[in-house]
């Protein structure tokens, strides 16, 4: 069982096929399991694809609590290093998706690409008294799912979260019963997630700096605050692309794995064909 040592946690990873490195960040609620959709759609006939468990999920679980996404950020860091693929091709999905700006923001050199989905950053659009007006009713649910999980009600947590922050009414009993599970397992590291006061925070000047080729998705199904935060990203960074995948949510990887994987593909050809490499 391959392991890479992180800051005193030792990171569950996996790695499948051949190509030039692309490393998958998963989000919240899940871990490295969410990815094999988008693998068997293809990615592996691609690229090199290292998976992972991050801190406090699946076999990375060896840690008290979730820790800071500052340290996610450096575990991320550490794992590209560590197997000597940096720079390296980098998607993130939702929380996975801020882990990887907040790393670029930081260290863009281990950046060939960059590919986020939905990355939940609220804070963002902070000085929007709009956007916050919009966001209100999203932060009352996650308020409303962190109560139900303090009183270790993790499947309501998790149903609401899923039904009023992520996904939309009625799709917690449309999602299949081991991907419900893993929502109810990973409810209280969700929760520590939370207590991080820079959860959702990113240095949009430092970002903006960044040069490398950089893909920003959304589902057309998902909640539209989503967009708006996708908004304010792009304007930080010009060279940004936009992907909307259509009849999609916020985990499109899952659930539309080959439209996923075919977009994510060619991005990463045509940025990969860009010289100098970013970042350097």
């Amino acid at each position: 069982m391959p392991q890479a040592r992180a800051d005193g946690v030792n990171l569950h990873y996996e790695v499948v096929g051949e190509g030039e490195p692309l490393v998958l960040v998963h989000g919240s609620w899940n871990d490295h399991q969410s990815w094999q959709p988008a693998i068997e759609a293809d990615l592996r006939a691609s690229f090199t694809v290292v998976t992972y468990d991050r801190r406090g999920h699946g076999r990375s679980g060896n840690v008290a609590g979730q820790g800071t996404r500052r340290q996610d950020e450096d575990d991320l860091a550490a794992l590209i290093e560590l197997l000597g693929h940096a720079p390296a091709h980098v998607a993130g999905n939702s929380f996975g998706a801020s882990i990887v700006l907040g790393l670029a923001a930081r260290r863009p050199e281990l950046f060939r690409s960059i590919t986020v989905h939905e990355p939940p950053l609220v804070g963002v659009v902070a000085d929007d008294p709009s956007s916050l007006a919009q966001l209100r009713p999203t932060m009352a649910s996650i308020y409303s799912a962190m109560d139900h999980l303090r009183k270790a009600e993790n499947e309501q947590g998790a149903r609401l979260f899923v039904e009023e922050v992520a996904l939309g009414p009625g799709t917690w009993e449309q999602l299949p019963a081991p991907l419900r599970e893993r929502f109810v397992t990973y409810a209280q590291t969700w929760l520590d997630e939370q207590t991080d006061p820079a959860w959702a925070v990113l240095d949009l000047d430092r970002l903006s700096a960044c040069t490398m080729p950089v893909l920003l998705s959304r589902g057309s199904a998902s909640p539209t605050w989503f967009s708006t935060v996708l908004e304010r990203l792009a304007t930080a960074m010009p060279q940004a692309q936009r992907q909307t995948f259509e009849g999609a949510g916020h985990i499109p990887h899952m659930t539309h794995p080959q439209e996923y994987t075919t977009a994510l593909t060619r991005f990463i050809r045509a940025a990969g064909a860009d010289e100098p490499r970013p970042g350097q």
